[in-house]
């Protein structure tokens, strides 16, 4: 169906994807359309396949999920990147976050809960649990730390609501704004911002206090 969610699965462990697999391909809406084993395979597979979104493992052996993340932006690759860890490896989230990821789930993540990340990740949302929120806060030593960039009040309101994972139809009915105002709102915030994309202005709303 043209309409399914495809997906990558990038980890070096075949059991790990194994179970992925067999789970995520019962899912009516989404479609596993490939599997690596380390960074680089699953980069050169992201530009191969385009998928819609990419469920990387971070610590692998060669190059990792924080390299590849970083090399599939280099190269313009639109696939949103779904980072697989566990709760004890924040300090390697984090560098994933500020690379580019659009959000993590745990490596025990229930099944459906795993189905649902990957829906939001796909419509637009940024994953952010509040201890990973927490540790972008406590790790965020130097640079950016001052007042920042003159957000209006208006965009200050919609990067709130990016911080908060919504989409822009949703920042759009909540705020009683077209959804091309929206879209005008965001890409004013990025440029002032200096970021590439939304994740990093959710990310740089978490280190300065801006929610919705």
């Amino acid at each position: 169906m043209a309409d399914r969610i495809r997906v990558l699965l990038v980890d070096d462990h075949q059991v790990v994807r194994r179970g992925l697999r067999t789970f995520l391909e019962v899912q009516d809406d989404i479609e596993v359309v490939g599997e690596a084993s380390d960074g680089d395979e699953g980069v050169a597979r992201a530009e191969e396949l385009r998928p819609d979104v990419v469920l990387m493992d971070v610590k692998m052996p060669g190059t990792d999920g924080v390299e590849a993340l970083r090399l599939l932006r280099e190269r313009g690759n639109p696939a949103r990147v779904l980072i697989v860890t566990s709760f004890t490896e924040q300090r390697t989230v984090v560098p994933a976050l500020r690379a580019g990821a659009a959000g993590y789930v745990y490596k025990d993540v229930d099944p459906e809960a795993l189905a649902g990340a990957i829906r939001s990740v796909h419509a637009g949302h940024v994953l952010l649990q509040p201890e990973v929120a927490g540790a972008l806060l406590t790790d965020d030593q130097g640079g950016g730390a001052g007042r920042g960039p003159a957000l209006t009040e208006r965009e200050r309101e919609v990067l709130g609501l990016i911080a908060d994972g919504r989409s822009n139809r949703e920042i759009a009915r909540a705020l009683v704004l077209s959804e091309k105002t929206v879209k005008t709102h965001v890409s004013n915030i990025l440029m002032k911002l200096d970021v590439a994309d939304r994740t990093q202005a959710a990310l740089w709303a978490v280190r300065h206090g801006v929610t919705g």
